[in-house]
This record gives structure tokens, sequence and C-alpha cells, in this order.
């Protein structure tokens, strides 16, 4: 330590290549470690010290305590046994441009506070148009562009705000009157999704102040997918109402069973109606980066703005979420505030972009940098390979179950997300998932479609192989061959 007790760049050294060794090490040993923590509610913190410490530690015995207080109550979403929720990638090059970012400390709020910053972020959303073969009005060249962040809930709440606004006016227009308390009275907005969207559209439409009692959840098909007829009658009811629709939410892989709403046929339905259309593509956005799954965003180019989150499936690790706008114009419009201490010259050319305006909060980190060196690392052909291999192993751990008199598939496989069941019934199933993830071996998570339990086996992690994925059949077949025999 220097005078004032900070870390000297020698003694950083020295620690960095502790941690770096560290996490290279569980790499290497996250598979032997139970995927789902045993940790007891206050196990964690019974055993940490009731007060801060006075004086400084030496490093060594936090990182001791690391591996005897901290991993015993982690949960190893790095697991290549994790089929729980979606993926949270973790790649080595995302981790190290992770690290970077905190190490250069940027604060890029403004395009002036640091030009890289700003530079990179547009450049790499740009060169996701192309890698996922996305509309080009997305382009910052157009009338669009791309931001990142944090997650998917922050991408949805941001196109809400958008969207309010833009409908706001309108409805202000239409009726000569401004919007009542939380989107009530005269021209009140009202916002629409499917029965199986995420839980982040009900979240948004709280903390955008609209009201959950102006959310509409739309019938679905067969397929779990939002029905575009379904959506235009309940648009039409509302305006004959008084209401003022804002925004329609369509997702291409839903959490419960990866569903892809029809986004041609919906935002045939948003044109019409003149409503925002807004696209939530947090998880299976990602395997547009193979030509041969662009038909999920067939009609893309009807959005108003689209998200995805290479944090899930695309070996960059949390929190990295990409959201793009047809119109960047609404967004600013809607989110820019320029008190006097944010203004310089170079916002006030005009020929610059201060992503402050792009999102909720005005502080923002440096997360172009991790994502521009996993797609530096891996290339175009890295990123396919990873997807491909993921979505190979799901359809066959698919067709065991299907080629199984025990289980059956309770949904059509979607981007690397099997939804099954054992034939044997609700509590069947539960006890089922509950003994495996007990077990330590592997990590289910589950859903109900059609009022029925399902388990879900979403397949995206890093480490896992062929031989993981067939390990965990084997385990789940074994399981339920037990308690059934147990009479569960």
């Amino acid at each position: 330590m220097d005078d004032a007790g900070h870390m000297t760049p020698d003694a950083f050294r020295r620690a960095g290549h502790a941690v770096i060794e560290r996490i290279a090490r569980y790499m290497e040993e996250v598979k032997r470690y139970p995927v789902l923590s045993r940790a007891e509610p206050g196990s964690v913190r019974a055993r940490l010290p009731e007060a801060a410490p006075e004086t400084g530690e030496p490093f060594a015995d936090v990182l001791r305590d690391v591996d005897e207080i901290i991993l015993p109550g982690i949960t190893h979403w790095q697991s290549p046994n994790f089929y729980a929720y979606f993926p949270a990638n973790a790649s080595g090059p995302s981790i190290l441009g992770d690290l970077l970012s905190s190490g250069l400390g940027v604060q890029g709020m403004l395009w002036a506070t640091s030009p890289a910053c700003t530079e990179l972020e547009t450049h790499v959303l740009d060169w996701l148009v192309d890698l996922l073969g996305l509309p080009e009005g997305f382009r910052s060249s157009a009338a669009g562009g791309g931001v990142i962040q944090d997650s998917a809930s922050s991408s949805t709440l941001t196109a809400l705000i958008a969207a309010r606004e833009r409908a706001s006016a309108g409805a202000a227009n239409r009726h000569g009157v401004g919007l009542g308390p939380a989107g009530r009275g005269a021209g009140r907005l009202t916002v629409y999704t499917s029965r199986h969207a995420h839980s982040s559209i009900e979240k948004g439409v709280k903390i955008a102040g609209l009201g959950r009692e102006n959310l509409r959840l739309v019938d679905a098909d067969g397929r779990h997918a939002m029905r575009a007829d379904a959506l235009e009658a309940a648009i039409a009811e509302d305006r004959a109402r008084g209401a003022t629709p804002a925004m329609v939410c369509a997702t291409v892989g839903t959490t419960s069973s990866g569903a892809v709403d029809p986004l041609r046929a919906i935002g045939a339905v948003c044109r019409r109606a003149r409503v925002w259309l807004h696209v939530d593509a947090a998880h299976a956005g990602s395997a547009t980066v193979c030509p041969e799954q662009r038909g999920l965003i067939d009609g893309l180019e009807l959005a108003d703005s689209y998200t995805f989150n290479p944090h899930k499936w695309l070996l960059t690790n949390f929190d990295c979420s990409c959201f793009w706008v047809a119109d960047r114009a609404a967004l600013i419009e809607a989110l820019s505030v320029l008190p006097e201490y944010l203004r310089n010259e170079a916002t006030e050319s005009g020929a610059v972009i201060d992503y402050r305006d792009w999102q909720v909060p005005l502080g923002r980190r440096f997360r172009a940098l991790k994502l521009w060196f996993v797609i530096r690392h891996y290339g175009a052909e890295g990123l396919r390979a990873h997807v491909r291999h993921c979505v190979a192993l799901a359809e066959w751990f698919a067709a065991q179950v299907e080629a199984s008199g025990e289980f059956e598939l309770a949904a059509p496989v979607s981007a690397g997300l099997v939804c099954f069941r054992h034939r044997a019934g609700d509590a069947f199933n539960e006890a089922l998932m509950n003994r495996l993830n007990e077990s330590g071996a592997l990590y289910l998570t589950h859903t109900k479609l059609d009022e029925r339990l399902v388990l879900r086996l979403a397949v995206g992690a890093v480490a896992t192989r062929r031989a993981h994925v067939e390990g965990a059949w084997s385990r789940i077949v074994e399981t339920a061959q037990a308690l059934a025999a147990a009479g569960a």
C-alpha cells in the first residue's frame, strides 16, 4: 500500500494475477460443484463479521474467504449442467473486456466524457445489425440506432417511455386534454402483450406510470404465440372506450416455452392502428447470428424497437442488453434533459450521440468493450458455431423425450429450449424436478403451460457438451424411475 492506504500498481499486479488464476481455476472446477447452491437462508451472513474491519486486511485473506464463504453460497450459472431459466454466459474474452472496462473506470454519460466509449458502442451495435440480420433502419447511419442497456427489462421500459410520450402527444391532440394520473381518464394509454410474455412488461407499465389496469394480455394460439386477430380486436375495443393504444410488445422466444409471436402479422396490426411495436427477443435473438434462424424475426422491419441480450446466449457476461430503435428522435425527445452542468461544445454541435438520452439513468458503464472483445475473439463464425452447437444438443434431448414412453414434449423445441414433462402428472413432475435439483448434478426450472406443470431444459452454457446433456437425460430417467418405484 502507499502512504494513503491505496493498493500500489505493483500490489495490484500481484493481486490481479491471483484473481485471474482463481477465475481460471473456477472455470476448470465448476463442473465439480453442486449446480444449485445448498446454502440455507442466512448461512452466508452468519459467517461474516458483525462490523466492517477497522484496518485493512491482506488480500490473501479476502481470497480465502471467497473460497470458504462465498463459493458455497453460489449457484453455478457457468456449470455445464446448468439448464435453468436461460443461460448467462461468461466467456474468457468477455471477462477480460469487463475487467478492462472496470480498470479504465469510464463514465460514458456523454460523448465528451469519453468519445471512444460512445463511438465504439455505436459501431459495435451497427456490426450486430449485419451479424443478426436486422433491418437496415436500425443502423446509426439511418434514422435509428442502437444502445447497450443493462437488461431487456430496461430496454422494454425505455421503449415504453418513448411510446408513452408519442401516444400522449397524439391523445392530447385528439382529446384536447392531457392524461389523468397513471393514464386514467380521457385518452388513457393502453399496452398490449401476450399472456405468455415476460413479467418485465407488467413491471415496466407500472414504473412508466401507465397503471397495471391498462395492460392487456392478449390470447395466444395453440403454440403459445400471440394471436394477431385477438390483438386487433383488443385495440379496437379500447379505442371504442376512449383509450389510446400506446404500445404492443411482441416476444421472440418467451421464457415459458420459447414461443415466437408472429411479427409480420402483429406489425401490420400496429401499422394500421399507429401503435408503437416493441419486440423482446432477450434470449432467442442471439440465434439469428445463424442465417437459418432468421425466420424468427420475419417482419421485424415493421417494429419501432427491438432488444436482445448477448449476456444470455452470445458469450458475453452480464450485464449487456442491446436495444435498437427505428427512429432515435422519438427516443431522445422522450428522455432528453439538459441541465447547465452537462452542456458542452460537442453536445451543442449536434454532431455526436449522447447515450444519456437513450436510457433511464444518467451514468453508464463502458459495456461495449466486452462485447467488442467477444466479437473479435470468436468472429461471426465462432458465434454461429456456439449457437448451432446448443441448438443441436437441445434437439438431441428432445428426440430422447419423444422416443420415451414415460415423457412427452409440452411445446415445440425453440432456440435451445426444451419443454417436457413426465406423463405421471404435475405432482410427479414437481417432485422429479426437486429431486434432480437437490442432487446437485443438474439444475432445471419449470413453468406452466395449458395449466400443466412443465419442466424446462435450456441449453446454452459455454462449457456444455454432448456428454453433459446425455448425462442429464440419464439422470432424469433414472430419478423418474426411482420416484415411480417409491410410489411418488
